[in-house]
Formats: C-alpha cells, structure tokens, sequence
C-alpha cells in the first residue's frame, strides 16, 4: 500500500517534471519563431518604406515634368500673341496709311474736277464766241449751218452704207456660201431617196372581162355598195383588164383596192360580203398605219413618241403634198435636219424628232381651221413633245416667232426636199399666181417701168427708169425687194432678183 502510493508520488513528479521540462522548451521555441517574426517585420517595413520613396520620387519628377510643359505652352502662348499683336499693330498702321493715301487722292480728284468745270466752261464760253464769228462769216444761222451739215452727212451715210452692205454681202458669198453649200450638199447626198408619186387616181387591173362584170354585179348593185362602203368613186370603161379608183383620200384609195383584191381572189361578191371585207380591210390598214409608224420611228432612232403621233406618221404614207408622198417628205427631212445639225455641232436626235414631225398637223383627224403647221404644234404640245420641237414644227412656215435653235434647221430642210427637182408638182395655176405676185410686188415701187418673172420664178428682173433712180438707189431697190419677197410670199428654193437701170435714146430719121 505504502508502495503504491510512493509510485505514484513518483509519477506524479516525473509529470509534472516533465510538464516544466516542455514549457521551458516551448518558450524558448516561441520566443525564437517571435525573434525571426519580427526580423522578417522589420525587413518588410524597410522595403515598404523604400518603395514608397521610391514611388514618392516618381510621382514628383512625373509632376515636375507636367509642370515644365505647362510652363512651355503657357510661353508658346505668350509668343504668338506677341505676335499676333504686332501683326494688327502693321496692319493697323497699314490701314492708316492707305486712309491718309484716299484722302490725298480724293483731293486731287475734287481739285481736278473744279479744274474741269473750269476749263469746260470756257470751252463754252470760246465755243459760243466762235459760233457767233462763224455766223457773222458765213451769213448762217446754227440751225441751218446744222441743217446743211446733217443733210450732207445723211447722204454721205446713206452712199456708205450701201457700200459697206454691198461689200458684206459679198464678203458673206466668198467665206460663208462655200461652208454653206458643202453642208447642204453632204445632206443632200447622204440623205438621197426615191420619190414615190401620188395622184388622186389609182388602176386596179384584172384578168378578165368575167370578173369585171361580177365586180359590177345586177344592175350595178356590187359597184354602188363598194362606193358607199369605200367612199370612192369606182369607173368601169372600156379600159380592158382595168377598173380605175378616183379619190382624193389615197388612204381610201388604197382600202377600196385592197378590198377589191380580196374579194376577186375570193369568189364571193355581194353586197354583204363586200360590207364584211371592206370592215376587215380597214381594220388591217388600219394596223398597218401604226406598224408603219413604229417602224419608221425605229428606223430613224427615235424613242418615246406617243402612240397618236406613231399612228399619225403611219398615216403619212397615205398622205402626198404637190405630188410627194408625205412620209418620205418627212423622213427625208428628218434625216437632212440631223445630217444638218451633225455638221453644225447641234442636237442630232432633237432636229430628226422635229423633222419627221414637221408636217404632222396635215394628216390630223382634228378639222380645224388653221394652218397645218400651227395645228402640228398644237398636236406635238398636246402629246407631251418638249417646247424647242413644238416651236420648230410651228415655225418652219414663219407662222411663229422661231424660239429654237433647231427651228431654222428644219425650216431650210423643208425648203431642201420639196424644191429638189422631180421632188414636187405644182398646179399650173399656183404657179402662175406666184409669177404675178412676184411681178407685182415688183411694180409696187417707184421708178419701176417693167418687170419679168424668169425661170420658173426663180429670178425676177426689174428695169428701172435712168432718170428716176440712181446706181445706189437701184441697189437699195433690189434689196428691198428681196427682203418684202422672202417675208410674204412662199416659194421653193430661192429667187434672184436683178435691178437693171435703162437709158433709151430714141430719134427717127425722116
């Protein structure tokens, strides 16, 4: 027992030895790992305080740098507007100086100008006194003395201005008529083409007597119904294998032909049949009238034309005009207004549009009382074409003021194709009219004692009077008679005129 208890006595000790024994050792291993800790602390501490220094130092020259370059764009600043003082400091003393330049000018001028006044009065003054000595010489008055000086002057001018017009006339023939003429004539040449031949009568041949005798039908009931369906005067004679078709509608001509035709190669002939095919026959002319168009349209080039005024150019095949068909009148002077314009630097397509439309208003389905020029203008504005053609198709006959630089084109090419030879024919008695109208506005002046219409009224001669006018006068006649020709009468081509002034002496031996 006693035993037990000294063990334990022991282990108890030897327990708490050891208990004293580790925290002895304990505290020195701790009081080591603090030494180190703080160690390590202090070494931390030194570098935080070394970058900081560090970063202290960066952040001053960064501010220092900031700084020297706001103080050099502050002196940069400072330096241009010590220039830009000194430069309105010059222009300033500039100014003054051109100020004080004006001012010395300005009274050089009003001191010359007082000078003037000056001078011009006496001037005057001597003028007056100079007029009254003259007047006092020569026994006149200013009033008549000026009289007697514009009179002479008047003709002095008078003699002058024949001159000089005769002799730009001629400088006209020699430089521009050559140009002229070769623009013409290359026109003409490129543009040359077959006249086809209208009249009011058309010969539809057949093969025998037989038909013609059905044609006519009983009692003349098939030729009377193919009149009234037509509209055109049908002639049996005893013409043989022909029936003739007289009309002044060609459109109805060619209708009634074609009908007959058909009819013939059919068979049938009756009054019915005839109605029936005369409709059909229409109907096709009808559509060829605007193929006829179109196709003529796309031959010239031209685009965008309405449809009425496509159908109208179709309609201008059936159409002629003293003698010449309508549409080759019209495609000829188409393509001669463009060659034209070609060679005058001008609009190619506006002068062909205008030339092919020119004569549209003759085959209008408008009657109205106007000339067919005017009523194609009116056509052409009403179906949207632009003012410059509107205006050449109105004035190529001179009904309207030309407002276009194409208008006077047209109208020369117009004047082209209808005044070739072979192109038109004319009635004998416009033709005749046209010779005593030349010949009377000749006789209309004074001083002349016989006129003569030569060449087919391509030249007038005029005989004047020796003692009634003189050699200038005569030239001053001839002109005006041209000019009063070319502005109230219509003509092809052009007329010479020629004044020639006759001195007779007549005595009789006895």
């Amino acid at each position: 027992m006693n035993m037990m208890i000294i063990n334990a006595i022991v282990a108890i000790l030897a327990l708490i030895l050891g208990a004293g024994i580790c925290y002895v050792l304990f505290r020195y291993h701790a009081s080591g790992i603090l030494r180190k800790a703080e160690e390590e602390a202090e070494v931390i501490k030194k570098n935080k305080i070394i970058e900081a220094k560090e970063k202290f130092i960066a952040l001053k020259l960064e501010h220092e740098g900031q700084v020297r370059q706001a103080e050099q764009k502050l002196h940069q600043q400072e330096q241009r507007q010590q220039q830009r003082e000194q430069q309105l400091n010059q222009k300033q003393g500039d100014v003054q100086r051109a100020q004080n330049e004006l001012n010395t000018q300005r009274q050089q001028v009003e001191n010359q100008q007082k000078a003037l006044d000056h001078k011009t009065q006496e001037i005057e003054r001597l003028q007056q006194k100079a007029e009254q000595q003259l007047e006092q010489i020569s026994g006149l008055s200013a009033e008549e003395a000026k009289k007697q000086l514009v009179d002479a002057l008047r003709d002095e001018a008078k003699t002058a201005a024949m001159a000089y017009i005769n002799d730009t006339m001629d400088e006209a023939r020699l430089t521009a008529s050559k140009e002229a003429k070769k623009i013409i004539i290359q026109s003409i040449q490129r543009i040359a083409s077959e006249a086809t031949v209208e009249n009011a009568v058309s010969v539809f041949h057949i093969d025998n007597d037989e038909v013609k005798g059905r044609i006519i039908g009983r009692e003349g009931r098939n030729i009377r119904a193919l009149e009234a369906a037509t509209g055109v005067e049908i002639v049996v004679d005893d013409t043989p294998e022909a029936i003739t078709l007289s009309a002044f509608d060609p459109m109805r001509r060619e209708i009634a032909r074609l009908s007959l035709h058909q009819l013939v190669q059919d068979g049938r002939i009756h009054p019915a049949r005839i109605e029936e095919v005369v409709a059909k026959v229409t109907k096709q002319v009808e559509e060829e009238i605007l193929e006829t168009g179109k196709r003529t349209t796309i031959d010239l080039g031209i685009h965008g034309l309405h449809p009425e005024l496509i159908r109208l150019v179709g309609k201008m095949k059936y159409r002629s005009s003293y003698g010449q068909n309508l549409l080759m009148h019209a495609r000829e002077t188409a393509n001669l207004c463009a060659a034209m314009a070609a060679e005058l630097g001008l609009n190619v397509k506006k002068a062909r549009r205008a030339g092919l439309l020119h004569d549209i208003g003759k085959v209008s389905d408008e009657d109205m009382e106007m000339p067919h020029a005017q009523l194609g203008m009116k056509l052409c504005e009403k179906y949207g074409e632009k003012p410059d053609i509107c205006n050449a198709v109105g004035a190529h006959h001179e009904e309207c003021e030309m407002e276009s630089i194409i208008a006077p084109i047209v109208q020369a090419c117009d004047a082209i194709s209808g005044a070739r030879p072979g192109a038109r024919r004319e009635i004998v008695e416009a033709y005749v009219k046209r010779l005593n109208d030349l010949e009377n506005i000749a006789m209309s002046y004074p001083g002349v004692t016989k006129t003569y219409a030569l060449q087919a009224g391509r030249e007038l001669r005029v005989i004047v009077g020796a003692d009634k006018l003189s050699d200038k006068e005569t030239e001053l006649l001839s002109f005006d008679i041209a000019k009063r020709i070319q502005d109230e009468m219509t003509y092809p081509g052009q007329i010479r005129i020629t004044v020639i002034r006759e001195t007779r002496a007549v005595s009789y031996a006895k």
